[in-house]
């Protein structure tokens, strides 16, 4: 039996998975490690975008057309901030700014972010923990033809059109996991890399020293689904970002990032032909219907990864 499932999560495709695990699981059995290295500073206040994804979408609050943002949003409080000559191209609303005046004011007291981030989820409603890899700041730059640019800049200012030629995780060398993160990974029967970008969602997760090493020395299941079906991205520049970095933009490349730290990978029927490729002593390639476009098949997929589970689990109690 599957008692315990950690999932490392990005922003939108992690958030959907996540939510097809409360679907399929009691809250308790359950726990995401999320992304914190997309977080900026705008307007003096500290914006923390892969984990209010998740908090928003747990809480029922998600903006589901644009996948991010809490829906029925008003955007007031920067058309005065436009008004005013400050740069607006992140797009933050009304409810959303309340969230980070909040964090913010916490921050500047010295309280850790874990428990920030805890709170915040709580005080939404949410009853899975979301837990932080790390408390200290880490930021993702990505290197394009304009030289290094921060996430942010990058993937809304830009639209992801500028060629990325490197990624690097600023700080992360220096960071300490949190012990919420490392005990969870520790206990986990399950643990799943969610369908998010490999190169600057979860890479940053794993770059916090302390956090692949506990995936590595895990005796869980561990689990990859691929964020990339037919060559293509579901949703995200990972395709794109993957090709102009030199490496093979599709399931093939994706299971390369995450080579010596899975045991079992998720690929979509429409790949079903790099199965064969792909499967190795070490590496199970389980076949599903892994596109999410509606609930019912977010919950559908985390109960087919629940189910193989659970028959690896029976096959490694067998030997």
């Amino acid at each position: 039996m599957v008692e315990r499932i950690v999932i490392l999560a990005g922003g939108v495709g992690g958030a959907k998975l996540v939510q097809g695990f409360t679907d399929s699981c009691a809250p308790e059995r359950l726990a995401v490690i999320g992304n914190v290295a997309d977080d900026w500073e705008f307007h003096g206040l500290w914006v923390s975008p892969d984990i209010d994804t998740v908090t928003y979408t747990l809480a029922g609050l998600i903006d589901e057309t644009k996948g991010w943002g809490v829906r029925d949003e008003s955007f007031r409080a920067l058309e005065v901030l436009n008004r005013l000559g400050k740069d607006t191209w992140m797009q933050l609303g009304d409810q959303d700014l309340g969230l980070h005046i909040y964090r913010t004011e916490r921050r500047k007291k010295g309280e850790r972010p874990s428990l920030i981030a805890r709170d915040i989820a709580t005080r939404l409603g949410v009853r899975v923990p979301i837990l932080l890899p790390t408390d200290d700041p880490v930021h993702t730059k990505v290197q394009t033809p304009d030289g290094w640019l921060a996430f942010q800049e990058y993937f809304v200012r830009e639209r992801c059109k500028p060629a990325v030629y490197d990624v690097r995780f600023d700080g992360a060398e220096s960071a300490s996991a949190t012990p919420e993160a490392l005990s969870a990974l520790g206990a986990a029967d399950l643990i799943v890399i969610a369908p998010s970008n490999p190169v600057v969602s979860i890479a940053p997760i794993l770059a916090v020293p302390g956090i692949r090493r506990a995936i590595e020395r895990s005796k869980a299941l561990r689990v990859a689904v691929s964020p990339i079906v037919g060559g293509r991205t579901i949703k995200g520049p990972a395709a794109d970002m993957m090709r102009t970095m030199g490496q093979s933009p599709d399931v093939a490349g994706v299971a390369a990032h995450y080579r010596g730290l899975i045991d079992a990978f998720v690929i979509d029927r429409e790949d079903r032909d790099h199965a064969a490729s792909l499967t190795r002593d070490d590496l199970a390639v389980w076949v599903e219907d892994s596109v999410m476009r509606t609930r019912d098949d977010k919950q559908r997929l985390a109960e087919r990864i629940l189910r193989r589970a659970t028959m690896e689990g029976r096959k490694r109690g067998a030997a």
